[in-house]
């Protein structure tokens, strides 16, 4: 019988394959960077060092490069995060990040932005603020409702997601068909492709302030899946703890779909994936999902760049990729059964 990995090995074994991940997707591409110019171009902002590289590989590394991958592991990390914590929450492990309608929310906004021509900070903007509206009419609806909490909450996030999604089916039929419709159809398919270090800077604020509290809590999230009742008993103020669970999920998640558009599947698989590596104590859960969703989505994001001359959108990729994988572990848990 084989000697499983602890959860701390698993997750610094992981570490190092984000890091390695990262080296690797700064030096492939169009314009190869080795690591030794990455290094030096770096260090060249603290310490004098004569430039051995050229300037276009610095320019393409501090504005579009490093800039694109930081992106793809914050919103992988953030997405991968937010969907184990709709699980707990909900006790339901077919949550994602779009339970609460804040995926829908932020097309319709993006839809909207791009249909008055507002530019792309405005776009991210309006994704960003339409998400976090749509989960407030979600929570607001949803703590109204009779019976079950949570439960009212779900479908209160299905009408609201319906509704968004109503409304920017009807944006793009009267969006222009030579130039909006094409942008928002590429921006509802997710891509990374123009991540500019304002970019960065933008999702960093509300992904820190969403992932500190959901990394400090996670004890207290084991509570939640044991049943509300069971969590009273405890003396855990059940309303309260899950009110801000859910605040910082949403948060992470308008944060990531802002900045990269509509990417699904990694709320859902990497979570699972996760617990076949370290189980289901959240303890572990959510920094392994953390650490695994960045993995995936940089690797993810350098296949979209490079394996056609054509950038491919991430969340094809991501739906062609997490289907399968995720069917595997559906079949797995069946065959355990």
């Amino acid at each position: 019988m084989k000697k499983q990995l602890s959860p701390t090995t698993v997750f610094f074994l992981l570490l190092a394959v984000l890091i390695g991940s990262i080296l690797l997707s700064v030096s492939i591409g169009r314009y190869p960077i080795q690591i030794g110019e990455l290094l030096g171009i770096l260090f060249s902002k603290i310490f004098p060092i004569e430039p051995f590289w050229t300037p276009v590989q610095e320019s393409l590394l501090l504005q579009h490069r490093l800039p694109r991958i930081i992106l793809a592991c914050l919103v992988g990390c953030s997405l991968s995060v937010a969907g184990a914590a709709y699980q707990g929450v909900f006790q339901n492990p077919m949550a994602a990040p779009d339970i609460l309608g804040a995926s829908s929310g932020a097309a319709f906004g993006a839809a909207l932005a791009i249909l008055f021509d507002l530019g792309k900070t405005m776009i991210v903007v309006f994704a960003f603020g339409f998400s976090i509206l749509s989960v407030v009419l979600v929570m607001y609806m949803g703590t109204r409702t009779r019976g079950k909490r949570y439960l009212g909450l779900i479908l209160a996030g299905i009408m609201v997601g319906s509704l968004a999604s109503s409304g920017t089916s009807f944006i793009k039929m009267v969006a222009d068909p030579e130039d909006q419709l094409p942008a928002i159809t590429y921006w509802l398919m997710g891509s990374l492709n123009g991540s500019k270090p304002s970019d960065v800077v933008f999702a960093l604020v509300p992904m820190t302030l969403g992932l500190i509290p959901l990394i400090l809590l996670r004890w207290r999230i084991n509570l939640l899946t044991l049943g509300e009742d069971e969590a009273k008993t405890m003396g855990i103020n059940v309303p309260h703890l899950r009110s801000v669970v859910i605040v910082c999920a949403t948060l992470i998640t308008a944060a990531s779909v802002a900045v990269s558009g509509v990417i699904g599947w990694v709320g859902l698989v990497i979570p699972h994936l996760s617990r076949r590596l370290v189980g289901n104590n959240y303890r572990y859960l959510l920094p392994t999902a953390m650490v695994m969703g960045g993995i995936f989505l940089l690797v993810v994001d350098s296949m979209s760049r490079n394996l056609l001359t054509t950038e491919i959108p991430i969340g094809i990729l991501t739906s062609f990729i997490g289907i399968p994988f995720f069917m595997y572990l559906i079949l797995g848990e069946g065959e355990r059964h």
